[in-house]
């Protein structure tokens, strides 16, 4: 039977049972989690996380903490009780999220005030980006800085009225002078002695939140142009780490300097250093510990200022934005080790984070066997004896040493890259890889987010396309057939899904990053079922999130549940913002069908941030690839081959090898197929294979140049590029 935690109230009984069938259901092997465990391995407690289906939300299911998750039963409770509401949001890999678990959320004496002086809700930020971004705007206008696991303070209203991110269990832990005892103490009792103060305090914060949030000062009168690309790449240049890439200092994440966009600004600005900044951090991340030597694929941050040290959980969305940032590179240089760690980085996606329903999972722990990073480092012993007569070679180029550069053990990077060596080192990495699989594994996360899976899309795309590896183009649609198929209930996508049930509806980003995914995905097979998927579904988002009145995107649609603002996305993070991939999106959109509500919505959307991007360009890393698109003339190509002739294959690889940003690619076989694209893409309507032959037609606003048969015109008529100025 299921116990009362401590210093709550008992269970009703029937909610008790509920509890106790869902522990049973868990079957034999089950393993909690947590460190109160009874003579036979049974947890003691169990709180309402139980009945969840969020890993997150399941890791804290044995707390002696009385959870309860996000919903309005939580805060009736609050309203009941009169008791505040402590909010602790995190997700399922966050290291730091763990290490408070272990400190406090299992403590029985904190639980015991949680319990007893409180209402204590969980939130996955994962499945609730909305809850998460309107509380860290609180936490970060208190603080002057956010991260997780947030922790605030809210009254039975929803509002907040104190919060913080991780703090340490007692008064003196890791040199703090207020431990979270001492601050949930005091709070409980301030909330309960002085209502007024606590109120003050509430207006006051609730004020600043709606007013950080709300839209700032009237659209501005024009598209924003050159100028804004221009400020944005001075202040990357010079902010620019020019030893190791990225801008200066520590911790370094790989979307703080935005490739892509340095791509975009060398093209059009013809701007060396531009390429250079982008080619030196390119080649810095991959060369250090920030990407997974071994098994591919790249770890969050860098704790340090030279790639070396990461902070060793993977996320997916991370992955599928290099992937495509490598790609491109490679399309601009013809780098080899680029188009490498595009391949690395995308086998690592299929093999490791890809279900077999073909959707793909969230993210791996930092964490294994109790340690951040376990499973990724190695000591000088280990390396001799799997290896052999060729650890010393191994070593010498992967920076490996008796004393280790962590913590006594070896992050693997390169500290001279040479891409022959590399190559014939493969087979020493393969053999250590098969050893590192004989490790426990870092907690994988599985819940299918869709907006993180239109990321992935996107990525196994166009990184299959670009490389002309079809293998990756496969993957990506079955990812969109899984999205597609399973998470779209009563014909709305949903955020999540996991163990067959899709959780609640999606967000503008699930809706722009599986649009965008669907685009890239058409591009790299012309099968028109993905174009006419990626132009209903932002219809859909238009219905759903626009603003037709202020311009842009709400982050949250007309129905879903009203917090204490509706917010527009402010800013591209680690994640681009919803608003800058819908942006794309639509230019993307207008190009295709030639309908001029894409570009009048995309251009309704600049203005929107066009005093915003003026102020702070470097904000909206994302959406400046949007500023560049809108400020070009974007290339409409359309292929046109024979029912029964020659292959297009030519064509494809002079597409393959062509840096071409700001684009609408087709094509189609005469007949019916081309028939079905021209009724979405208007652009395609009509076009003919010339004499039997492959024809391409390259438009710009719908005006053709005249038909290329030879991919050697395809590639001297897709080659000039509209400077700025």
């Amino acid at each position: 039977m299921i116990q009362a935690l401590p210093g709550a109230e008992p269970f009703p009984e029937a909610l008790a049972l509920r509890l106790a069938d869902a522990v049973r259901a868990k079957g034999s092997g089950y393993a909690p989690r947590t460190h109160h465990l009874d003579g036979s391995g049974r947890p003691l407690f169990t709180n309402r996380l139980i009945l969840e289906r969020s890993p997150y939300l399941l890791q804290h299911a044995h707390n002696p903490v009385s959870w309860r998750p996000w919903g309005e039963e939580a805060f009736a409770e609050a309203r009941r009780t009169g008791r505040p509401v402590f909010l602790s949001v995190g997700y399922s890999t966050c290291h730091w999220c763990h290490v408070m678990e272990g400190e406090s959320f299992e403590d029985e004496e904190i639980a015991r005030v949680l319990n007893e002086r409180y209402v204590p809700i969980k939130v996955d930020r994962e499945e609730r980006p909305d809850v998460d971004g309107l509380y860290m705007t609180a936490v970060q206008l208190l603080t002057g800085g956010g991260g997780w696991p947030m922790s605030v303070w809210l009254t039975p209203e929803k509002e907040p009225f104190f919060g913080g991110t991780y703090f340490p269990a007692r008064d003196g832990d890791r040199g703090a002078p207020r431990g979270f005892l001492s601050i949930l103490r005091e709070l409980a009792d301030l909330y309960a002695r002085d209502a007024g103060r606590v109120q003050a305090a509430t207006s006051s914060l609730v004020g600043a939140v709606r007013a950080a949030l709300a839209p700032r000062g009237e659209p501005a009168a024009s598209v924003p142009g050159a100028d804004v690309l221009e400020a944005a790449f001075r202040g990357f240049r010079d902010a620019f780490d020019a030893a190791h890439g990225g801008l200066r200092g520590a911790p370094k994440f790989p979307s703080s300097l935005p490739v892509r966009f340095l791509l975009r600004y060398h093209r059009r600005a013809r701007e060396a250093e531009a390429l250079r900044m982008a080619t030196v951090t390119l080649e810095r991340m991959a060369a250090g510990g920030l990407h997974d030597q071994i098994g591919g694929g790249f770890h969050r941050y860098s704790t340090d200022a030279t790639w070396l040290v990461p902070h060793f959980e993977k996320m997916l969305y991370d992955n599928a934005l290099l992937a495509v940032a490598y790609a491109e590179a490679w399309q601009v240089t013809g780098r080899r080790e680029l188009a490498r760690v595009v391949r690395q980085t995308l086998d690592y996606l299929g093999r490791e984070m890809t279900s077999p329903e073909g959707g793909l999972y969230s993210a791996t722990d930092a964490d294994s066997e109790g340690e951040e990073g376990r499973f990724f480092v190695w000591d000088a012993a280990e390396l001799r004896q799997r290896l052999g007569a060729d650890a010393e070679r191994f070593m010498r180029f992967h920076g490996a040493t008796d004393a280790g550069n962590f913590e006594g053990r070896n992050v693997l990077h390169v500290p001279r890259p040479d891409e022959d060596e590399w190559e014939a080192l493969a087979p020493q990495r393969a053999l250590l890889y098969a050893a590192r699989e004989e490790r426990p594994r870092p907690l994988r996360d599985e819940k299918i987010l869709a907006g993180w899976n239109g990321l992935a899309i996107s990525a196994l795309a166009f990184g299959g396309r670009v490389l002309g590896e079809e293998r990756y183009v496969k993957a990506a649609a079955s990812a969109a057939e899984f999205v597609l198929g399973r998470m779209i209930v009563d014909g709305r996508l949903r955020r999540a899904w996991l163990d067959g049930a899709a959780g609640v509806p999606g967000f503008l980003d699930d809706h722009a990053f599986v649009a965008q995914g669907l685009l890239d995905l058409y591009e790299a097979t012309f099968d028109a079922r993905w174009l006419e998927a990626a132009v209903e579904l932002s219809e859909r988002l238009e219905v759903l999130f626009g603003d037709p009145r202020g311009g842009a995107w709400f982050g949250t649609a007309a129905d879903h549940e009203r917090l204490l603002a509706r917010e527009k996305p402010t800013h591209d993070g680690a994640e681009p913002s919803g608003a800058s991939v819908a942006l794309v999106n639509a230019l993307r959109l207008s190009a295709f069908t030639t309908d001029d509500r894409w570009r009048v919505r995309a251009e309704g959307a600049l203005r929107h941030y066009g005093r915003a991007l003026a102020e702070h360009p470097s904000a909206f890393t994302e959406m400046l690839l949007a500023v560049d698109f809108a400020t070009d003339v974007a290339r409409e190509v359309v292929l046109v081959w024979p029912e029964e002739g020659p292959s297009p294959e030519p064509f494809l690889a002079v597409l393959r090898r062509s840096f071409l940003p700001n684009r609408a690619l087709a094509g189609a076989a005469e007949g019916a197929a081309i028939e079905r694209l021209g009724r979405v893409a208007l652009v395609a309507a009509e076009k003919v294979a010339l004499g039997g032959r492959v024809t391409a037609y390259v438009c710009e606003r719908g005006q053709c140049s005249l038909p290329a048969i030879a991919p050697e015109k395809l590639a001297s008529q897709i080659r000039p590029v509209r400077p700025y100025r």
